[in-house]
């Protein structure tokens, strides 16, 4: 009996392994993939891709966008959520007043997404109706994201806004849980694990607070603006700030394992897959890091700045270019594979699932790429 039980316990793990890889290969439901922003995929991307439709709002788009279940969302500076079908159709659109540029969340069959208007909105996201709004006392420029109660029993939106302080409201109710506030304006995400939130800022600091109290746990001066999103990786921090210098530092420790130093200027985040860190910069380069020293392994040069996140989707990166392109590169050497002339600016960063990359343009079209 204890052996059938046994056999049983092994299929039903099976089971869910099996699951929860099947929803990583058809959902990109977060800014960079996961809790702590690493901006990596397991999904082999062809050598050439089509592009297979286009939609276009009523603006510019600096958000960037998510999937789940077959649906893209997408904010725009028209003021709009737009939820598209992944043959490019438009399901339903929300109008918020004023323009988003920060990507969308979903969690739980809901989009999290924040305005200029200063406001954090949930909608469903199968019908795109209201479900709550919370108010902070500045403009959302970056993605939310998601932290759990120790006893699993809640789920919590975090997100930073230009009133310098970082918001954690309950998921459901879009109550204020904490606040945590800084010495001027949050830029980008925050990125999460079960104990601590970790986020730069543009007071030159980078934050460590604790998930579950808001309370301060450290800082360290990084004497300039944190722009860009940061990437956890166990007690290991990735971020570039304003200056030019790329870091890896130990939160605990908060000592700085290695520093880059000579580039443009980061505003984009890195995406970090086994020993390598790779992050676009306003010099008009992407550059690949060792992770543990912090040598250079390659660089990649294009015509324009990359505002944008490049994703890692197993062997390959995706990054869009302020140069008109979007560009898949070899994660090994840094050799282009293929590249797409879009024909206008692109910052904003790729959402990649099984069979379909989408990103979108500032001239206001989300593109649809694939094999047909």
């Amino acid at each position: 009996m204890l052996k059938f039980k046994t056999i049983l316990l092994f299929i039903f793990f099976l089971n869910v392994c099996f699951t929860l890889s099947a929803q990583d290969n058809v959902n990109w439901t977060s800014f960079r993939g996961n809790q702590s922003l690493t901006g990596t995929t397991n999904i082999t991307i062809p050598r050439s891709l089509t592009l297979l439709w286009s939609f276009k709002t009523g603006d510019g788009i600096k958000s960037s966008p998510v999937i789940s279940n077959g649906s893209i969302y997408i904010g725009s500076n028209d003021g709009n959520i737009y939820s598209i079908s992944d043959h490019g159709k438009l399901n339903w659109k929300y109008n918020t007043g004023t323009a988003i540029e920060a990507p969308p969340l979903v969690l739980d069959k809901t989009i999290y997404i924040g305005s200029l208007g200063g406001l954090l909105f949930a909608l469903d996201a199968a019908t795109g109706k209201l479900k709550w709004k919370y108010a902070t006392d500045g403009q959302i420029s970056g993605s939310a994201n998601y932290s759990v109660s120790a006893d699993n029993k809640n789920k919590y939106i975090l997100v930073g806004s230009y009133d310098y302080s970082l918001h954690c409201v309950n998921a459901v109710t879009g109550k204020l849980n904490w606040k945590y506030t800084s010495d001027n304006f949050i830029n980008g995400s925050p990125s999460v694990n079960d104990q601590v939130t970790v986020f730069g800022g543009c007071d030159g600091q980078f934050h460590i607070v604790d998930v579950t109290t808001g309370r301060l746990v450290s800082k360290i001066n990084m004497l300039t603006y944190i722009a860009s999103s940061s990437v956890l990786d166990g007690t290991q921090a990735f971020f570039g700030n304003y200056d030019g210098f790329f870091l890896c530092v130990d939160y605990k420790s908060k000592e700085t394992i290695w520093k880059y130093e000579g580039s443009g200027a980061f505003m984009a985040s890195p995406a970090v897959s086994g020993n390598q860190v790779v992050i676009g910069s306003q010099d008009r380069k992407l550059y690949c890091f060792n992770k543990s020293d912090g040598k250079i392994l390659w660089i990649f040069k294009t015509n324009g700045i990359i505002s944008g996140s490049p994703v890692i989707s197993n062997s390959t990166v995706v990054f869009g270019s302020g140069d008109g392109h979007l560009y898949l590169v070899e994660l090994k050497t840094g050799k282009e594979i293929w590249n797409y002339e879009i024909g206008n600016a692109v910052s904003s960063t790729p959402a990649i699932v099984k069979d379909l990359i989408v990103i979108a343009a500032e001239d206001g079209i989300v593109y649809g790429f694939g094999v047909k």
